[in-house]
């Protein structure tokens, strides 16, 4: 089995390196620089969760290629190499650009993402934060077929998992990490005996990708509120934080509810 593989994070460095002890077949990987254009934003976003994976290439004698869409290479420019290639499966995690369908239809089975969601639900940037800002007791990933919307493909595998009162970002990104190896790998032993569901799109929740400026607490919010806001932006993500009458900002990373 062939795969390519497209990732830019440290979610995605945990989940290829699951897929490289295992013994799956990478022929090729595409990454995303740490700071990147896109098309929210008139000035280049920064990865906080970057991961580069052309090390890892280079490491394990994998060819790379890097994208940076809007002023430097697309996706659409890399046809012939993938085409060439001749993929059965394209894994994507821990992306952010679209992947133009000309592109998923030179894979034997499509494209599948990995998103950490239990979609229809938080759909869309920062599924994991904003479920911990919302006040979920439970989440998970979901597989899917990569398709034109943004993340509406149909579902392969889902996997839940709690989001207990003491975690931070930390705790429930390693539990998504851990939950993603398992649906994926289950997927791909069982790539000719698959079955898609498709997704109900009229409930599919997009949220927006977020900004280090977000993270402004709102002091008026509910003590379980803020209790919220604080762990799910915690390290290794730039913190929620309160500005002094100065404007400089106090980053608060820990918190603890008292009676």
């Amino acid at each position: 089995m062939k795969i390519i593989f497209f990732g830019a994070t440290k979610f995605s460095e945990d989940i290829l390196n699951d897929l490289l002890k295992k013994g799956f077949q990478i022929s090729c990987i595409f990454t995303i620089p740490k700071n990147f254009n896109i098309s929210y934003s008139k000035d280049k976003v920064k990865n906080f969760n970057f991961s580069d994976l052309r090390l890892l290439a280079k490491r394990r004698k994998i060819r790379s290629y890097e994208v940076n869409s809007i002023r430097g290479k697309r996706i659409s420019d890399y046809y012939e190499v993938i085409k060439d290639i001749k993929p059965d499966v394209m894994i994507v995690a821990g992306w952010y650009y679209m992947i133009p369908k000309k592109i998923r239809a030179l894979a034997k089975y499509g494209a599948w993402g990995m998103h950490a969601s239990l979609l229809p639900k938080y759909a869309g940037g920062a599924p994991l934060v904003w479920a911990m800002i919302n006040g979920e007791k439970k989440t998970g990933v979901s597989l899917f077929r990569l398709s034109d919307g943004i993340d509406d493909g149909d579902i392969i595998f889902q996997k839940a998992f709690p989001i207990k009162f003491e975690d931070t970002i930390k705790e429930v990104y390693a539990r998504a990490t851990m939950a993603a190896k398992e649906i994926l790998v289950k997927a791909l032993k069982n790539i000719k005996n698959l079955r898609f569901k498709p997704q109900d799109r009229s409930k599919l929740e997009i949220y927006p990708q977020r900004r280090p400026e977000d993270g402004e607490i709102n002091l008026n919010q509910s003590f379980l509120e803020i209790y919220n806001f604080i762990r799910a932006q915690s390290f290794p993500y730039p913190g929620a934080f309160i500005k002094g009458k100065d404007g400089k900002k106090v980053i608060i990373d820990k918190v603890k509810v008292f009676k």
